[in-house]
């Protein structure tokens, strides 16, 4: 383990001039923690006056359930012990085993459930503010678990001795790698390959332009509907979450079902991306949607704009709307897309005057590492997406395994700096995008009161990055007719839920009301994948059909084509 270090040192020897990386400089860490303890009152007399005597009653409460001390208990020798408090970072039997780690993890979760009852009692502060608080409390605690370091972690000590110290070696190969390229690693990084046995839905590329390349896919269908579909997936992560293998993909089961499928694959910025705003991606989809209808001579098409793709298709109607062009659309479906940004979710903990600046230090070169954002987003779900795996990474030197899900989620992509901040500040801050013209792309103002377009609005209903009480607002703000649908679970499970997973159901409802409470007390609940409800609605636009043969056939006799799916743009870093 001396040898692998001093190896790693000699490696990055060459970066020890150049400044830490913002996520792991120990400075900008130790001085968040010390803002979090000036605000926190842990310093007041009261406080440790309550915490040392809660302190001392744990610990004759713990001890006491393994013949310790005073008799707290009438538990029989051999009986399991009966501790206070219960995690399930610590439901292995051998936290319970030994006093020592009991009481740790009994102290360590009644400290954490005293702070965060503090973050919430404090007065005087923002609610901005104090939602900012919260978070970052529970993001520390997450980090101070005993689980989380050796030599607290009954768990992996007894690994360590089980494998002769050869887990502690593997975990340290895996941490000097995650140290290497920046990135926490969930899955084993050789297991896929594009267009080997991930994102492998057979297609061609058939335009390309600097933010992007379109995708059609070969048609398995004698007949197609007369009216393709373009997807518009985020630039903030690759486009194959929507075809991750054959059983999973939402692309390759709507080729199935005879629609003719084109996918947007978003370029990860680079330097030639500093002055990219919000407009050129605005510019983007218009030109995508004119490219489909000119190459299959079609009147308009179907779009579906996902996450932060699904909030620019919204303002993307709006101009054609307002230009007299929205008839180019046919219909619009939205995956967890939000336009009201007044309750965003958790991701708000992250946007103020102070972060968004500092996310114009994080980009000199014009771009945002797309690491940055991953970060972020597995602050989230701190415990599930960090610390569960820095346990079995680092200090139980596990090998990786192979799952397209957490591999999609590593795969970042770098983001434009100058459109990101603006997106955080006109949006996420000020909620822009609902004030009728308060906003612009390409010279016309934005109201999204004008969209009359068919919409299909989907929402997961525990969605933490865009909750389904934010999505519903869209429906506050189209002129046109819409269609809510709830899914179960979340941002992606809730979109990727394919027919034959048979895991999440999901809500409808044919009154669905004034507000998101409304429409859940009066909803029916159905089982099994939504997919199928929504290519009905899908087909209740337009159901003519046409023969899959000419351009509805890419790469055939006289169609000039770029290159096989899934193209060069998803493989660039």
């Amino acid at each position: 383990m001396q040898a692998m270090w001093l190896d790693f040192q000699r490696d990055t020897i060459a970066e020890a001039a150049r400044p830490a990386k913002h996520y792991t400089d120990p400075a900008k860490l130790i001085g968040l923690v010390e803002s979090w303890y000036r605000q926190m009152p842990l310093a007041h007399p009261e406080t440790q006056k309550r915490l040392w005597g809660d302190g001392l009653a744990l610990w004759e409460t713990v001890l006491g359930q393994y013949g310790i001390g005073p008799k707290t208990t009438d538990a029989q020798p051999g009986d399991e012990p009966r501790l206070p408090r219960s995690d399930r970072r610590f439901a292995d039997a051998r936290w319970r085993e030994q006093p020592f780690f009991a009481l740790i993890h009994q102290a360590y979760l009644m400290f954490a459930e005293q702070a965060e009852a503090m973050a919430e009692g404090i007065e005087g502060l923002e609610p901005a503010k104090q939602e900012q608080l919260r978070f970052l409390t529970r993001a520390i605690l997450d980090a101070l678990s005993p689980a989380n370091f050796t030599l607290t972690n009954p768990v992996a000590l007894d690994r360590a001795i089980e494998t002769k110290g050869e887990s502690l070696v593997k975990g340290l190969e895996h941490l000097l790698a995650d140290l290497g390229r920046g990135q926490l690693t969930h899955t084993d990084p050789d297991a896929f390959k594009l267009g080997e046995n991930i994102a492998v839905t057979p297609g061609k590329v058939v335009h390309e332009a600097k933010l992007y390349q379109l995708i059609q896919y070969t048609p398995t269908t004698e007949n197609v509907l007369a009216t393709p579909l373009v997807i518009f997936p985020p630039w903030i992560n690759r486009f194959y979450i929507l075809d991750l293998n054959p059983a999973k993909s939402f692309v390759r089961w709507a080729v199935a079902q005879g629609i003719t499928v084109f996918m947007v694959s978003w370029k990860s910025a680079d330097e030639t991306f500093a002055d990219v705003v919000w407009d050129d991606y605005i510019h983007a989809q218009i030109e995508a949607i004119d490219v489909v209808r000119t190459r299959l001579d079609v009147p308009s098409a179907h779009a579906i704009g996902y996450c932060v793709a699904g909030t620019t298709l919204a303002a993307t109607l709006a101009v054609l709307a307002r230009r007299g062009e929205a008839d180019k659309v046919k219909s619009a479906t939205f995956f967890t897309a939000q336009v009201d940004f007044e309750e965003p979710g958790d991701l708000k903990h992250f946007i103020d005057d102070q972060q968004i600046e500092a996310i114009a230090h994080l980009a000199p070169d014009g771009y945002l590492d797309g690491r940055y954002m991953a970060a972020t987003f597995n602050l989230l779900r701190g415990n599930d997406l960090i610390w569960s795996y820095v346990t079995k990474n680092y200090l139980m030197g596990e090998d990786y395994p192979a799952f397209d899900l957490l591999h999609w989620n590593g795969d970042v992509t770098n983001l434009p700096a100058k459109w990101h901040c603006a997106y955080l500040r006109d949006l996420y801050r000020d909620n822009r995008l609902v004030v009728a013209d308060s906003l612009s792309a390409d010279g016309t103002p934005i109201d999204l009161r004008q969209i009359a377009t068919p919409s299909f609005i989907q929402a997961g209903r525990e969605d933490h990055i865009a909750p389904p009480e934010s999505v519903w607002k869209l429906t506050h703000y189209l002129k046109g007719p819409w269609t809510f649908l709830l899914a179960g679970s979340g941002h992606i499970a809730g979109v990727v839920n394919p027919e034959g997973s048979k895991k999440y159901g999901y809500w409808t409802n044919a009154k669905p009301g004034e507000t998101l409470d409304e429409f859940v007390a009066g909803a029916e609940e159905h089982a099994g994948s939504w997919w199928p409800h929504w290519l009905g609605w899908l087909r209740g636009q337009d159901a003519a059909e046409v023969k899959a043969t000419g351009k509805r056939n890419p790469g055939g006799r006289g169609d000039k084509v770029i290159e096989d799916a899934p193209g060069r743009y998803v493989m660039e870093r």
